[in-house]
């Protein structure tokens, strides 16, 4: 919009910051940027099910690792479509979503760490399930009240 006001108004050969010029060179329009958060999101879902389905193959544990990760990652970068990567980086970083956030990332890298420098199996495993349900807590705390619905869900299925 500030660009046809340059033109409009006759300013178009002015300097611009370097700011401006990146900004208006990596703009994407609101369909492009759904577009890609839909290719995005569908290859971590598709990279996390491969992972899944090469856990059944004979010594697949090291390819269902990384490809379970890569899915996640892939996931969660999506959303940088949406919003933008560093107003993604900031909400990630909320006081809401802190702890999900980090544990996540401990659980992504510590999935990594126990296929390849550790060599253990079922940890990798282990991490996984973890991974999958920080996951889901971080993206839960992006819907409103949805958290206090699964404690009190939880709860009151064991009280």
């Amino acid at each position: 919009m500030d660009k046809l006001r340059r033109v409009l108004s006759g300013r178009e050969d002015e300097e611009q910051g370097l700011t401006t010029q990146v900004l208006d060179s990596t703009a994407l329009s609101f369909s492009t940027r759904v577009k890609w958060f839909a290719i995005c999101f569908a290859c971590g879902v598709g990279f996390s099910i491969l992972g899944s389905v090469l856990l059944w193959v004979p010594n697949g544990s090291k390819l269902f690792a990384v490809f379970y990760t890569l899915g996640n990652i892939a996931a969660l970068c999506s959303t940088c479509f949406l919003m933008g990567p560093v107003k993604q980086l900031k909400r990630m970083f909320e006081p809401t979503r802190l702890i999900a956030t980090i544990l996540m990332l401990i659980c992504l890298v510590c999935t990594l760490c126990a296929v390849f420098w550790w060599g253990k199996k079922g940890l990798a495993i282990l991490f996984c399930v973890l991974q999958f349900l920080a996951m889901t807590w971080y993206s839960l705390s992006y819907i409103p009240f949805a958290r206090d619905a699964i404690l009190k869900c939880f709860t009151s299925c064991f009280s």
